[in-house]
């Protein structure tokens, strides 16, 4: 017998445990920059519907800006004194078992 016979099997073997770990972590790695960009999105979309509700604009021009974040998004805007709050929440965009994202701003208004 020689070495080499010996070794080819060894390294089918780990090549087996090798790919399936680097395939989860490029799909990890994606889902994490998917998720770091819809949590971006968010945050922008939720600073703009509260300085558009804090001009006094309709609901649904509020509620229109979240259209680039995705589907399934949860607006609440409220006034707080002087300033006008919007909260957001939006599924993650993937699947698996994470807390929704969520973003909050506020803008000052006339305390109406």
């Amino acid at each position: 017998m020689s070495i080499g016979h010996d070794e080819r099997g060894s390294v089918t073997a780990e090549f087996a445990v090798i790919v399936p770990a680097v395939v989860l972590i490029v799909v990890l790695t994606v889902a994490t920059l998917a998720g770091s960009a819809r949590q971006i999105r968010l945050e922008q979309a939720t600073a703009q519907a509260a300085r558009l509700a804090a001009r006094g604009e309709d609901d649904t021009r509020v509620r229109s800006v979240f259209a680039a974040v995705g589907g399934g998004a949860d607006v609440q805007v409220t006034v707080e004194g002087d300033l006008v709050c919007a909260r957001a929440r939006v599924p993650a965009p993937v699947p698996l078992p994470v807390p929704p994202l969520r973003a909050e701003a506020c803008a000052a208004g006339d305390g109406r």
